[in-house]
C-alpha cells in the first residue's frame, strides 16, 4: 500500500475490505525516515496543555507526506484530549497548512468549529520554535467508584436508554428502553424519556440519593457541549434546553448530587471496577464509537477520548462521516454503522424500512446462526481493530482494553475479538495489552450500573 510515496506492508487485510490502510502502518513507516524534531501541544480549559514529540522529513519532496501526517496527527489529538490552541513547533510551513486546514473554509471546519464550541474560545493554531515548545499540564481526577447509597444509574445510546437502580453497589432493577433521539428535532422528547426512564429506576428505591448519567457526546462541568443524540435539535433550542437537559431531569425526581460523563469513560470506569485494575482504555462499539479511558493512576484525565473522529484508515475518500464530512475515521468501522456499510461485501441485503438498530440486529442474528458471510463482517470488524488498537497506544498508556455495546454481542463478537487477538499477536506482538470482553449482560447494562457510581454522596 501506497500514500505519499510511503509504502507500508500489512500482512493481515481485512475479509471484506481488502484495500485498508490502517494509520499505525502509515505512521510507522512514515516515522522510520522522519528525523527533523517537531512538536504539536494542544491548550484547553483550565490550563491544561498536551504536548506530542514526533518528527517529520522537512525535505521538499516530502512535503505532502508531512502535511498528511501532521495533520492526521493533530486530528487525533484533538478528538482523544481536545483542544481549541494547537501549536505547531518545529515548521512554520507544517504550522501555515495546518492553521488552512483547521479553518472556518478548511477540510477540518467541522472539527475547529466544535473544538471552539465545546471550549468556549476561537479555534487557533500557532507556530514556535521546537526549543520554544510548552510544558506539559496534565492531571487526572479521580471519578466514580461510589457505591453506598441507593443510586440510579442511567446510560443514554443512540438507540437505547440503560437504566439501573443500584442499592450498595448491587443492581436491583435494570431495563434496555428503546428511544429514537436522533431522529426527533423537539428537545421535549428527549426530556421526557429521560425522566420517564429514570422515574421507572426510582419506583424499585425506597429513596434516591443519587443519579450517575452516562451519555454519548461531549460534558463538561455536567453540561452537554456536543452529542450526537440531539442532532436534530435546532442550534437556538440548544443552549435553553439541551445543555441543561440531565440537571433539569434529576431535578423531576428531587435535589441530590448527580453527574454526567461521557460514554466512554463510564465504560472505562466499568471495567476498573470490574477488574480492580487501572490503565483502561474503554471502547463502546454501539451507534456509533465510544472511547473513554483511566489512567494508569486510577483517574479520568479529563480528555475528549470521542474516537469516533479519530482516524484510523489513511485512504481518502473512503467511509465519509456525514457529520464531520472526514473520511476513514473510527465511527464508520466501530459502530453499527461499520456492520452495515460491509454487510454488501459480503452480500447480505438489508432492508431499508429498517432502522440501523434493526438492521444491526439482523446480521448479528445471522451469524449466530453460523451464517458464514455474517460472520465475516465481525471478522473485517475484528481486523480492523487489531490494526487500530496500536494506533490508539500511540495516545494512552494501555494496560486493558474493554469492550462494551451492541456490536460486541453474541458470536459476531466473539468473532470480532478472536480476530483483534490474531492480528494483534501476529503484527504488533510487542503491545501485550489484555483484551476483555464483559459477560453479556454486563455488556448490555454495565455501564448504567458503572455510572451509578459515578456521583459522590456527602454526609
Amino acid at each position: 500500500m501506497k500514500l505519499y510515496g510511503i509504502d507500508a506492508q500489512v500482512k493481515n487485510a481485512p475479509a471484506l475490505d481488502g484495500g485498508f490502510f490502517p494509520m499505525e502502518k502509515f505512521f510507522r513507516t512514515f516515522l522510520k525516515t522522519a528525523d527533523k524534531p517537531l512538536a504539536v501541544a494542544l491548550e484547553r480549559g483550565g490550563g491544561r496543555v498536551c504536548v506530542y514529540d514526533t518528527r517529520i522529513h522537512g525535505a521538499a519532496d516530502m512535503y505532502e507526506a508531512d502535511c498528511f501526517y501532521v495533520e492526521r496527527l493533530v486530528k487525533t489529538l484533538l478528538w482523544v484530549r481536545g483542544g481549541y490552541r494547537v501549536y505547531v513547533c518545529g515548521d512554520e510551513n507544517i504550522c501555515e497548512y495546518i492553521r488552512s486546514v483547521y479553518s472556518e473554509n478548511g477540510a477540518r471546519a467541522f472539527d475547529a468549529a466544535t473544538m471552539a464550541r465545546v471550549y468556549g474560545h476561537p479555534f487557533e493554531a500557532r507556530y514556535l520554535p521546537y526549543d520554544e515548545k510548552p510544558r506539559e499540564n496534565e492531571r487526572a481526577a479521580a471519578l466514580g467508584g461510589h457505591t453506598d447509597g441507593c443510586r440510579i444509574g442511567f446510560d443514554a445510546g443512540g438507540s437505547d436508554i440503560k437504566v439501573s437502580a443500584v442499592v450498595d453497589g448491587e443492581p436491583l432493577y435494570s431495563e434496555e428502553i428503546v428511544w429514537h433521539p436522533k431522529i426527533n428535532a423537539d428537545p421535549d422528547y428527549h426530556f421526557g424519556e429521560i425522566v420517564r426512564a429514570m422515574k421507572a429506576a426510582a419506583k424499585r428505591l425506597p429513596r434516591v440519593d443519587a443519579i450517575g448519567i452516562s451519555s454519548a457526546g461531549i460534558h463538561i462541568d455536567n453540561e452537554t457541549k456536543l452529542a450526537s443524540l440531539f442532532l436534530k435539535v435546532p442550534e437556538e433550542l440548544f443552549d435553553a434546553k439541551v445543555k441543561n437537559i440531565y440537571a433539569r431531569a434529576c431535578r423531576e425526581l428531587g435535589d441530590m448530587p448527580f453527574a454526567v460523563a461521557n460514554d466512554g469513560d463510564v465504560t472505562a470506569l466499568a471495567g476498573a471496577m470490574s477488574l480492580n485494575a487501572s490503565g483502561i482504555l474503554g471502547i463502546a462499539m454501539g451507534t456509533s464509537e465510544a472511547g473513554g479511558y483511566v489512567s494508569p493512576e486510577g483517574g479520568i484525565t479529563g480528555w475528549l477520548n470521542e474516537l469516533a473522529f479519530a482516524p484510523v484508515d489513511a485512504r481518502q475518500g473512503v467511509a465519509p462521516d456525514e457529520w464531520s464530512g472526514d473520511f476513514g475515521c473510527g465511527v464508520k468501522y466501530f459502530s453499527q454503522d461499520g456492520v452495515i456499510r460491509l454487510s454488501p461485501n459480503a452480500g447480505i441485503t438489508l432492508s431499508e424500512a429498517l432502522t440501523p438498530a434493526q438492521k444491526l440486529s439482523e446480521v448479528q442474528k445471522l451469524a449466530d446462526e453460523g451464517h458464514v458471510p455474517a460472520l465475516a463482517v465481525f471478522d473485517t470488524i475484528g481486523c480492523y481493530l487489531g490494526h487500530t488498537l496500536p494506533y490508539y497506544a500511540r495516545f494512552y498508556d494501555i494496560r486493558h482494553v474493554l469492550l462494551l455495546g451492541r456490536v460486541t454481542s453474541g458470536k459476531g463478537g466473539e468473532r470480532l475479538v478472536s480476530r483483534c487477538r490474531d492480528v494483534l499477536s501476529e503484527e504488533y506482538p510487542e503491545l501485550g495489552f489484555d483484551l476483555v470482553l464483559p459477560d453479556e449482560k454486563s455488556r448490555r447494562v454495565g455501564q448504567s450500573v458503572a455510572a451509578a457510581s459515578l456521583p459522590e454522596i456527602k454526609r
